[in-house]
């Protein structure tokens, strides 16, 4: 199945690069590329890719007001942040905006190819140091609706990082009946990524992501 693409960087030397490496991969397909997150916004309601590359500093808007804006409106498009330094404000302000995950523009094509498989399956994917400090910083609600038994367990295995096609073969359901409970998930905690429910989850102490 092949994976849709946007490209979201004011750089074009680096949407060349993205472009370049990403187009050797048959699963991938480059649907788009926009220099700020204005333009990023337009074309993910006008093209609905699975994954969007978003650079987090762009002019017009920036990469993080893009996220929160996709999301809000298209929660099937998985948005992962590019960021060239890993500080805390930005991962931050990335995960709580609703990115899955996010990565330096200095990764390994072959970790940018992975991340990008991960995101299209809805893996969230986040090293026991990010989630320490993501911990602390990234508030989920403290009384939210109370989850279904169901989906306390689609959370669970949300968090320990399974895709959804892994947690309907778990549970032995649908991946379409996964996909509503995750939305589920994400409306009754109030939260606006997987990446933010996996959170909750480990504060709650249904998982643990050391």
């Amino acid at each position: 199945m092949t994976i849709r693409i946007l490209v979201a960087d004011d750089h074009s030397v680096v949407r060349q690069g993205l472009r370049m490496f990403l187009s050797l991969d048959p699963d991938f397909e480059i649907v788009g590329e926009s220099a700020d997150g204005a333009q990023a916004l337009a074309m993910a309601r006008q093209l609905s890719p699975d994954v969007v590359l978003m650079d987090l500093l762009m002019p017009v808007m920036d990469g993080i007001e893009a996220t929160v804006a996709i999301r809000r409106e298209q929660p099937d498009i998985e948005v992962i942040a590019l960021t060239s330094v890993l500080e805390d404000a930005s991962v931050i302000g990335a995960i709580r905006a609703g990115a899955i995950g996010y990565l330096l523009k200095d990764a390994e094509a072959d970790e940018l190819c992975q991340a990008i498989r991960a995101a299209a399956a809805g893996q969230v994917q986040l090293s026991p140091r990010a989630a320490e400090r993501l911990m602390r910083e990234v508030r989920a609600p403290e009384s939210p609706e109370a989850l279904t038994e169901r989906e306390t367990e689609v959370l669970r295995l949300l968090a320990q990082g399974q895709s959804n096609k892994e947690i309907a073969r778990t549970l032995n359901i649908g991946e379409k009946t996964v996909k509503t409970h995750v939305s589920n998930i994400l409306a009754k905690l109030g939260v606006a990524s997987r990446t933010q429910a996996a959170l909750y989850a480990a504060r709650m102490g249904l998982v643990s992501l050391k």
